[in-house]
């Protein structure tokens, strides 16, 4: 594993991200992929490795995520620059680095918000920055987990944020809560908890939402568009 997360730090983010084609072939046609470049290449100066992007997704469980929190922001990612170039560090399927243009494109409307630690010109340091990369190799590769387990077996996206973090730098970015905290009332959520679950809920397992870490005071609004 540790040679995986020292290869893709190393070598050139296009061969990251041609790891990849068949995953990003069927998310790209959300945004025009040439408009999320140019859209990069905009916000590039106003980014600092360890800044938090959040996005609405469009994957077939965003809707549930959006309904159950209240927020329309159901993915999130670690933005770290690698070889010159702009990267999420993300749990998809598996855990891995996609450049952001990419991950901009996934989104819905190309829209995102840049978060960043409050105290992040003395907190990010470079060397608080390969602890949080070091925090997060163990979990490269990863499959993405449905089920919103608190276990390392499989990460959710906002699950790697914390866990980043709190590893890393000993920073918990929002709120631990249990799943029966959220708003699991509406049919289209309660449809995905019976697909994901069956009968059995696991209400008291420990759940991280993008919506509580972006709502972290610990974080400021670097960038919003």
């Amino acid at each position: 594993m540790r040679n995986r997360w020292h290869l893709l730090f190393l070598f050139p983010a296009g061969l990251a991200f041609a790891t990849y084609p068949r995953l990003h072939r069927k998310l790209l046609p959300y945004q025009s992929h040439q408009a999320a470049k140019i859209a990069t290449s905009q916000i590039a100066p106003q980014l600092r490795d360890g800044d938090l992007i959040f996005h609405t997704s469009l994957s077939a469980q965003s809707q549930a995520i959006q309904l159950a929190t209240h927020s329309p922001y159901s993915h999130c990612g670690i933005v770290y620059k690698q070889n010159g170039e702009w990267q999420v560090f993300e749990a998809v399927q598996p855990v891995k680095l996609t450049p952001l243009s990419s991950w901009i494109a996934r989104g819905k409307g190309g829209h995102f918000v840049v978060k960043r630690l409050y105290d992040a010109e003395t907190a990010l340091t470079p060397a608080a920055i390969k602890r949080l990369k070091a925090a997060g190799q163990p979990m490269l590769g990863h499959n993405y987990d449905l089920y919103f387990g608190w276990s390392d077996d499989r990460i959710y996206c906002s699950e790697l944020i914390w866990k980043v973090f709190e590893r890393g730098l000993n920073r918990r970015i929002g709120r631990l809560q249990q799943l029966r905290e959220f708003d699991l009332s509406h049919p289209a959520v309660q449809a995905k908890m019976k697909e994901r679950y069956g009968k059995r809920l696991p209400l008291a397992e420990t759940v991280i939402s993008p919506v509580s870490i972006f709502n972290s005071p610990e974080l400021v609004t670097v960038l919003n568009r």
